[in-house]
């Protein structure tokens, strides 16, 4: 921790219990193992048979062995105490956790941020750039999809009466292929039956 801060007492006293519990168990574990070590040392001849001492030797092992693992046992289970407790109230490390995350994904936004403007910036280039080349090549060819809707319409019509002027002088004219017969043919029999012989 970055600076000593009061404790509560209950969180005090909790705190005191863990040491107790942690001071105890490394003693009883140090202490048995000195035990079985004595243990093991060859005596010289008591009043009580070498079986017999065996067997008490033996049994003291494996209960002073037990100790140790139960003594084992106890500092695992301190240290998975001390994990939640540390998980539930150190909340000044917690806060400065959350702290640096939250800079790390501000810093995150601000680049993504960053590069979203200078995207935006390029594709704002490129369509005036192409709105520019669009309109300067629609203004050189002025197509009637491209004239209001009753202009075209005007057009149109006064486009089919020229061509219906134009038409019109060719339906009268003769044809090219009539000859001078024809044309005299045709004269007579618009003039009416010319004179007839009396018998």
């Amino acid at each position: 921790m970055a600076q000593q801060r009061a404790l509560p007492q209950s969180k005090e006293t909790l705190l005191q219990s863990y040491n107790k519990r942690l001071k105890d168990d490394i003693k009883s574990i140090m202490d048995n193992f000195t035990e079985i070590i004595k243990t093991a040392k060859i005596e010289d001849e008591t009043q009580v048979s070498r079986a017999t001492q065996g067997e008490q030797d033996n049994y003291e092992m494996h209960v002073r062995a037990a100790n140790i693992v139960r003594a084992g046992e106890s500092l695992m289970k301190l240290v998975s105490d001390l994990k939640q407790f540390l998980i539930l109230n150190d909340f000044p490390s917690v806060n400065e956790a959350i702290d640096q995350r939250s800079q790390q994904l501000r810093a995150l936004q601000d680049e993504c941020d960053r590069k979203l403007t200078g995207l935006r910036d390029e594709v704002s280039i490129d369509l005036y750039e192409l709105e520019e080349e669009y309109y300067s090549s629609s203004s050189s060819l002025c197509e009637a999809n491209d004239l209001p809707l009753c202009e075209a319409y005007w057009r149109l019509d006064l486009d089919t009466d020229a061509a219906d002027g134009l038409t019109a002088p060719l339906r009268a004219s003769p044809e090219p292929s009539a000859g001078p017969l024809q044309a005299a043919a045709a004269h007579s029999h618009a003039s009416g039956p010319g004179p007839t012989e009396h018998a």
